[in-house]
């Protein structure tokens, strides 16, 4: 089994690595503007603690929206249920980014993964506490899971973010608006780019992930982080909506639940088996990584780890 993953992991970086060179990055983010287009890394972390890795799997990159995933985790955990009062759970048909529905829905986010929905969820995971004690909390969690203190913010890609912030900013201020936010816009946009900063690499992002491959429970430390049926519900947000308006083609074609960020990585949930991280930062229209969708697709096809098989 190990042998086959391990072919599977190379045949579908060969695949993949015929895409690099389409797509662009995310250059609206200064910072993210000079990463290397070319990148390509992958990393399979799976329950026994063992890791396969092919390629640029050890270079850490910036998270951006796959950050979603673990402060969602994280609030359910705090404030468990009444999370649902502030964010939605259905899928959005828009850009990650957009303020349209906002109007429309009396300031609601669709859900937790496009941006107004995880400006909620960071709102709600505040509670009433510091902004630098609520990132802190976030990158104390990430080192955790990841099982590497070496996790941490990149703060060039957090300031870059700030002064590029206006749309998110205008979603918090709808938001509050419509008096869907507990604190100021400036505390829950300040926690919100450092953990889109954080910077890791796959190996540590797919080891980060494996919690909710397990129904919530860390296989290596043997901690429940957060209750199975919570686990179940973030990977169908995951697979419904963790690619914003992509979606559905990411579900067709991968199968299995993932998040995408504009940095080039995606984390991918394949239950019961293990966590996938990939990571190259060219983005297809979506903004989803498309050579890493490439090597997802044929990983899970080859492995066959669609969770429709």
């Amino acid at each position: 089994m190990t042998d086959d993953l391990r072919n599977h992991i190379e045949e579908a970086m060969k695949l993949a690595a015929a895409h690099l060179g389409q797509g662009r990055v995310a250059d609206y983010i200064p910072a993210l503007a000079k990463v290397d287009p070319n990148k390509l890394g992958f990393a399979l972390a799976l329950p026994d603690g063992t890791v396969h890795t092919s390629g640029d799997a050890d270079e850490p990159f910036s998270i951006q929206s796959v950050s979603k995933v673990f402060t969602l985790a994280l609030a359910l955990r705090r404030v468990g249920s009444s999370l649902w009062d502030s964010v939605g759970r259905e899928p959005s048909g828009s850009a990650f980014n957009s303020i349209v529905q906002l109007e429309s829905e009396h300031g609601i986010p669709r859900n937790p993964l496009i941006n107004a929905g995880a400006l909620a969820t960071t709102d709600r995971l505040i509670d009433g506490r510091s902004g630098d004690a609520v990132a802190d909390e976030i990158v104390d969690f990430m080192r955790a899971r990841a099982g590497d203190d070496h996790v941490g913010i990149d703060f060039d890609v957090a300031f870059s973010e700030s002064e590029t912030g206006a749309r998110n900013r205008s979603l918090s201020h709808f938001m509050d608006a419509f008096g869907n936010l507990k604190h100021p816009v400036e505390t829950v946009v300040g926690v919100y780019f450092r953990q889109c900063a954080i910077a890791m690499s796959c190996r540590q992002l797919a080891r980060a992930g494996l919690f909710l491959a397990m129904e919530g429970c860390d296989p290596l430390t043997g901690e429940q982080l957060i209750e199975p049926h919570r686990a179940r519900r973030i990977n169908a947000i995951m697979m419904l909506c963790g690619h914003y308006d992509n979606s559905g083609e990411f579900a067709f074609r991968v199968g299995l639940p993932g998040k995408s960020g504009v940095g080039g990585g995606i984390l991918c949930i394949a239950p019961g088996q293990g966590s996938i991280a990939v990571w190259s930062p060219a983005l297809n229209e979506a903004g989803t990584s498309l050579a890493g969708a490439v090597a997802l697709e044929h990983f899970a096809y080859a492995a066959g780890w669609s969770v429709f098989d």
